[in-house]
């Protein structure tokens, strides 16, 4: 039995800027010389082996804490943004801690609570657009997303806080937007601070003005608890662990802070890609428009959401272009083996699940845009995985999906829109994800007659 994995050839460093510049080109590039299922990649020193067998996928993940382990400290790469107490930073029991205070506030009756919300945030968003002049998809999607994050998580909708708020937290997301400038999180030798003007520097003072806004907000909740609010912060400082502590205020901060990164520029992002799925491919979209027309009028947010080509086409935009590259890495307890090396313990191991989403014999002509795929068969958690899987698997992965879900119905019930350029959009990196490389550029032609009122309005 062979200890380790082949890999490619090139010397890491060249994989390094490789794997930055151009993700998906770098595993393309891979998969052509032969490594797919496990290799050893020379992207980070701490999770060299590649994993994308789907039966390798479950052993990992299903003997999560036995066999394989998901220390916290391998993400360093997040730490300058999330913070030193964020779920992708914790480990053991303190992750353990965090996730059964976080996870309420995502289920069920919950998470529904902010469906109309999120319906009528679309529908305000899109309402602003003029006709006739082009916009950038991604753009007004992170418009709609960051609003729904503010509102249901932070639980803040106007005044001088929420538009501060608004404006700081764009700014410093889109820092990262370029292969370039992500290469801060990856390389800690560039992270210096040449003042207002160096992208590090920029990074550090925009950084700092959100912080004062969040804890100041943090703060005035504190000195005015009001039971009756349902957003996901009051949710959080209400919450007491299995001791009866509450979240420090340092918690709370990197908390919020990893569900906007999680949440808000992720599904952005998921978002953009499916308007433009949706109008490049005009059967996808008539489909849609087909399949909401058998709604009532006026539908109830969960309605929306039960629907099966809708869900379909949510599907398939996470699996061809993921948003998330990788999952968060596991490290080898125990000598274990997978796909018939040995591997010693210490090793660090990551699932790539854009090279799953390509498998040719689950998803036949992968690189096409299909998603009766997901009407045709069901996939398990090991198949189909944009959201990682295990003890780490994205905490919000359902509030995500149900807000793209609505937010595409929305706009496709209630306006017309057109690509304003035909050319095929690809995926270029955004600084740990995937996004459309010059974004989708997009037309507002007007709103659709057949319906008076917005979807899902109050």
């Amino acid at each position: 039995m062979k200890k380790l994995p082949d890999g490619p050839k090139t010397p890491a460093f060249l994989q390094q800027l490789h794997w930055i510049a151009n993700p998906v080109g770098y595993l393309e590039q891979t998969a052509a010389e032969g490594y797919g299922d496990i290799f050893m990649a020379g992207v980070n020193e701490n999770f060299p082996v590649f994993v994308s067998n789907p039966q390798a996928l479950q052993q990992i993940f299903t003997n999560d804490t036995k066999q394989f382990t998901a220390p916290g400290d391998l993400n360093t790469h997040l730490q300058p943004l999330v913070g030193d107490y964020s779920l992708f930073m914790l480990s053991g029991k303190g992750h353990q801690r965090q996730r059964k205070l976080l996870m309420p506030p995502f289920h069920g009756d919950r998470m529904r609570s902010y469906g109309k919300l999120i319906c009528n945030i679309a529908e305000q968003v899109m309402s602003q657009l003029p006709p006739g002049k082009p916009f950038k998809a991604r753009i007004a999607m992170q418009e709609i997303s960051l609003q729904v994050i503010l509102q249901a998580v932070f639980g803040v909708s106007e005044g001088q806080r929420y538009e501060l708020l608004k404006q700081r937290l764009s700014s410093m997301l889109d820092i990262f937007q370029s292969p370039i400038a992500a290469s801060f999180l990856y390389f800690p030798w560039l992270r210096r601070d040449f003042g207002p003007w160096s992208s590090w520097g920029k990074f550090i003072r925009q950084q700092q003005l959100v912080d004062e806004l969040i804890y100041a907000e943090i703060s005035s909740r504190r000195q005015q608890p009001d039971p009756s609010r349902t957003d996901i912060l009051s949710l959080l400082i209400a919450a007491r662990d299995e001791a009866g502590q509450p979240m420090t205020d340092v918690e709370l901060h990197d908390q919020l802070i990893t569900l906007l990164l999680a949440g808000q520029e992720t599904t952005a992002t998921a978002m953009a890609w499916a308007l433009y799925w949706s109008h490049h491919l005009p059967e996808v979209g008539e489909q849609l428009l087909a399949e909401l027309a058998t709604l009532d009028p006026n539908p109830d947010p969960t309605s929306i959401s039960q629907l099966p080509y809708l869900t379909a086409v949510c599907n398939e935009t996470l699996r061809i272009y993921p948003v998330a590259m990788l999952t968060f890495p596991r490290v080898v307890q125990d000598r274990v083996e997978l796909l018939g090396y040995s591997l010693p313990p210490g090793t660090g191991v990551v699932g790539c699940i854009d090279l799953l989403h390509q498998r040719e014999y689950l998803y036949p002509e992968p690189k096409q845009f299909k998603p009766d795929r997901f009407l045709a068969r069901q996939y398990s958690p090991y198949e189909f995985m944009p959201f990682g899987a295990g003890a780490r698997r994205c905490i919000g992965a359902a509030l995500a999906m149900y807000e793209m879900k609505l937010v595409l119905a929305t706009i496709l019930s209630n306006y017309k829109l057109a690509l304003f350029d035909k050319r095929p959009v690809k995926p270029q990196r955004r600084g740990i994800t995937l996004a459309p490389a010059g974004d989708v550029k997009m037309v507002m032609l007007g709103r659709r007659s057949r319906q008076a009122k917005p979807l899902a309005a109050t």
